[in-house]
């Protein structure tokens, strides 16, 4: 692999008629992570993978994966990564084994297709027609397809969409497997809590643009607001709550959870926490339970975006 960032994307600008997909987006994949590209549907991560994976031309600006441009040089790109589409890609009469099968006769140096087989659980359907398949087997056999050739690069695109809890977390620790062996994994998925487990970056576009990057730490820590969170080990009495909403003055939101604990909603800083904590000390209320609550990627994406159709 070249020095350099493994994608590349640098300005581009992709339009259909009048509509602007993408707007002078630029951002970087470092070799050997796992990078989550995340955004609101129609915010322009589906035309920028395309591009990416050479389906489509850059109407402006540069791509370059592996260091190389994906439509010009896409004979020497394309046994060196691999693509796992969202849907498509698949002959319907095919058997699911045969397929993959076929695809590792296609590449030099293939996985076993045996291993893929096993780890992703495709035993089950190894002979049933793709049509026939349900919805995560085809997902399954789709990141298997992807991986069979051994790429040093390789896009994800829901790769966990529509799978039981089980097989999702073989999924996971297999893309985490393929990180420690030095492969890089780009991953879009609508699941916040599994780029927030994976990316080792996350790169967050809306309409077109990149509104955010950074490590989930480092995108999660901070903001402008912070919940605190009280338990007591007896009932407040009556007004107490009132009480404890007047004395943190405006700014802040006090929602009564049951009679034993409230949350506040307040600046992120100590000082929301310390008011509270200051309060129980001069009401003479002991709390069991006295906590700052922590973002989480899905606060983070809602709040850049402003939208709520994360699933």
């Amino acid at each position: 692999m070249p020095a350099g960032p493994a994608v590349l994307v640098d300005g581009l600008v992709m339009r259909y008629g009048d509509r602007t997909a993408v707007d002078s987006l630029s951002f970087e994949v470092e070799a050997h992570t796992i990078t989550a590209v995340l955004g609101p549907n129609g915010a322009g991560k589906t035309t920028t993978l395309e591009t990416c994976e050479g389906y489509r031309r850059a109407q402006a600006g540069k791509v370059r994966v592996l260091g190389l441009d994906p439509v010009r040089d896409r004979a020497a790109l394309l046994p060196r990564i691999g693509v796992m589409l969202q849907s498509g890609g698949a002959w319907s009469g095919a058997r699911a084994e045969e397929m993959l099968r076929h695809f590792a006769r296609l590449h030099a140096h293939p996985l076993e297709p045996a291993v893929l087989i096993e780890r992703l659980a495709l035993d089950e359907c190894g002979r049933t027609p793709y049509r026939r398949l349900s919805g995560g087997q085809q997902q399954r056999l789709g990141l298997a397809l992807a991986l069979v050739g051994r790429p040093e690069l390789v896009f994800v695109d829901e790769p966990t969409a529509g799978l039981d809890p089980q097989i999702r977390r073989a999924v996971w620790e297999l893309l985490e497997e393929l990180r420690a062996d030095g492969v890089t994994v780009v991953l879009t998925t609508h699941y916040l809590e599994e780029a927030e487990r994976l990316a080792d970056k996350v790169h967050i576009l809306d309409h077109g643009r990149l509104v955010a990057s950074g490590s989930p730490l480092e995108l999660t820590r901070g903001g402008t607001v912070a919940t605190v969170r009280l338990v007591v080990t007896q009932p407040f009495p009556p007004g107490a709550p009132e009480a404890l909403a007047r004395s943190l003055g405006d700014g802040t939101e006090l929602t009564v959870l049951d009679e034993l604990s409230l949350q506040v909603s307040g600046p992120a800083d100590s000082s929301t926490l310390a008011r509270v904590a200051a309060w129980c000390a001069d009401h003479d209320v002991l709390p069991e339970s006295l906590s700052l609550g922590q973002r989480n990627l899905e606060d983070v994406f809602l709040e850049l975006t402003a939208r709520e159709d994360v699933r």
